[in-house]
């Protein structure tokens, strides 16, 4: 992908939310009169980030924390590190995570953070320097009852124990509140890296089930094998589903037989993609969007299912594992084509729900085993589906459009139930 393309993603992006915002509004009743809340960031801070290089010199990177809404409680989302991070996408991810902690009904509002570098072209100590520095710049703005940042794309639980460190040693106590998604040493959740992934299956074979889909011999084609896509793939083909196209940011690789997943997943741990993994056939990436698939599981960037490939897709369900990577007008080809699509905010949301079960462990120092915390996750990510099923067939309308509506109701009454100051 080159710059340009991913640049105008971005640029589409935060039109792309208000869109899905206009969309919803003719379900929202008396309610519409205060949508406009959601079509304005609450808070939206850029800032320099120096830092001395291992050579000497210094460097500037910009860094970015929006925060959505707060309406229904603290902000909630994660920190981005890539080379191509802009307002226009970190305000996108900001109000899409409003959306996902309201349709799960947790007690969060939404936010976003990131860096524009490539966190690959730093040295370990140099990451840290950034990461201590970011924090010290956005320090005001977080805490663990003001907006509670996780990893995301180019961060990890390392960078999140970087971030509780600064922001602990600016307050004089341990706040492992802070963030989430931490070592579990720091005060981390067991379950919380495996989490996203687990959700999209859990949420995949609870749509399945409501269309007759089986899972036992579905083939699935995926699209990034990260920890969302890694994790989807491996609980999917557990479940006798066959893995038979998966594409990364190296190449595609084909077994219409299936991927041996497990193997795949030891191979990653020391290359850099895919691409030369020798149990399957190396495709082209466009040969990828048309090969037979049943489910496929979009989990790498935003802006991948374009209106050509909606044309083309030959799957009945997509599991959106990434943030925004259908764009709306190819959203309208899917449903015309009666393709069934488990939106973002619902499907990926298992680790912002093991993410507030990490901060409620944190507030009570009192933790649970991983069995505890995927029962509770399972029992949570089967209820949302019932109640996005539920409405969109009430308003016979997309699983997407359900999930805005209840999460906006749910927003938009707070809000309005809170009132305005000064009134």
């Amino acid at each position: 992908m080159t710059n340009l393309s991913y640049i105008q993603q971005h640029d589409k992006a935060w039109l792309t939310f208000l869109e899905q915002i206009d969309r919803v509004s003719p379900f929202l009743e008396d309610l519409k009169e205060h949508i406009d809340i959601l079509r304005r960031p609450k808070r939206v801070l850029i800032v320099d980030v120096p830092i001395v290089m291992d050579d000497g010199s210094i460097r500037h990177f910009e860094g970015y924390r929006v925060q959505h809404s707060l309406t229904r409680g603290p902000g909630k989302g994660g920190i981005r590190y890539h080379p191509n991070v802009d307002l226009n996408e970190v305000m996108a991810l900001s109000a899409w995570m409003t959306i996902k902690t309201a349709v799960l009904n947790l007690p969060f509002g939404g936010a976003k953070g990131g860096v524009r570098v490539d966190p690959k072209s730093l040295s370990p100590r140099e990451l840290e320097r950034l990461t201590r520095r970011y924090t010290s710049e956005i320090a005001h703005i977080i805490g663990p009852q003001k907006d509670i940042p996780a990893p995301d794309v180019g961060t990890n639980q390392n960078v999140m124990g970087w971030i509780m460190d600064t922001y602990s040693s600016g307050q004089g106590h341990t706040v492992t509140g802070v963030v989430t998604g931490k070592p579990v040493h720091l005060g981390g959740s067991l379950g919380r890296i495996k989490a996203t992934g687990r959700g999209v299956y859990i949420t995949g074979c609870a749509i399945a089930k409501k269309i007759n889909l089986p899972i036992l011999g579905a083939k699935i084609a995926v699209q990034g094998l990260g920890n969302v896509g890694g994790e989807a793939a491996r609980l999917f083909q557990e479940a006798g589903a066959i893995i038979t196209s998966i594409q990364d940011h190296t190449g595609t690789i084909h077994h219409p037989e299936g991927i041996d997943i497990p193997k795949l997943l030891d191979y990653l741990q020391h290359a850099a993609g895919v691409a030369g993994f020798e149990g399957a056939q190396v495709i082209s990436n466009d040969d990828f969007w048309t090969t037979d698939m049943d489910i496929f599981i979009p989990a790498a960037l935003e802006g991948q299912i374009t209106v050509e490939r909606a044309q083309n897709i030959k799957a009945k369900l997509i599991l959106e594992g990434a943030n925004g990577p259908t764009y709306i007008e190819a959203d309208d080809i899917l449903t015309q084509r009666n393709i069934i699509v488990v939106p973002d905010v619902v499907c990926n949301s298992g680790g912002v729900t093991v993410s507030y079960f990490e901060w409620v462990q944190d507030m009570a120092s009192f933790f649970w085993s991983e069995e505890e915390i995927n029962q509770r996750l399972d029992k949570l990510m089967v209820q949302v589906v019932d109640d996005v099923w539920n409405m969109a067939n009430q308003h016979l309308c997309s699983l997407r459009t359900a999930a805005y509506i209840l999460a906006c109701r749910r927003i938009l009454t707070a809000r309005k139930e809170r009132g305005v100051f000064p009134g």
